[in-house]
């Protein structure tokens, strides 16, 4: 596995670890639609939460939510959509994104909350 990948999987495990601790339920991991995943899906009280998790080893190109296109946002509304009928929910939707920095020296972790309104 390319070590990109491996340091994506170390930052979803982070970010499931960080809402647990917060009380969020995690209904569902790297669910998939078509093109789509959404990293984590949640749930915090009466609220469902599709999680895009970006995690980088420097700040030095940008923030890492900085790297979540327009077509990104597109597909992952629409799987949220598709897991939303699916299992037949009458729920509010919240999009976030959890932007990790992940190297020797640190690991900083930022939550934007209905972070698609932020961008």
């Amino acid at each position: 596995m390319a070590q990109h990948n491996d340091l994506g999987k170390i930052g979803e495990q982070i970010a499931v670890d960080f809402l647990t601790q917060k009380g969020y339920e995690i209904k569902a991991r790297n669910w998939r639609f078509k093109k789509a995943e959404i990293d984590i899906i949640a749930k915090l009280g009466n609220v469902l939460i599709a999680v895009e998790v970006k995690t980088r080893s420097t700040g030095d190109f940008g923030d890492p939510q900085e790297f979540l296109k327009p077509k990104q946002k597109k597909l992952l509304v629409t799987a949220m959509h598709e897991y939303v009928v699916t299992k037949d929910l009458d729920i509010e939707v919240r999009f976030d994104v959890i932007a990790i920095i992940k190297n020797e020296q640190e690991t900083s972790i930022e939550h934007l909350e209905d972070a698609f309104f932020h961008f």
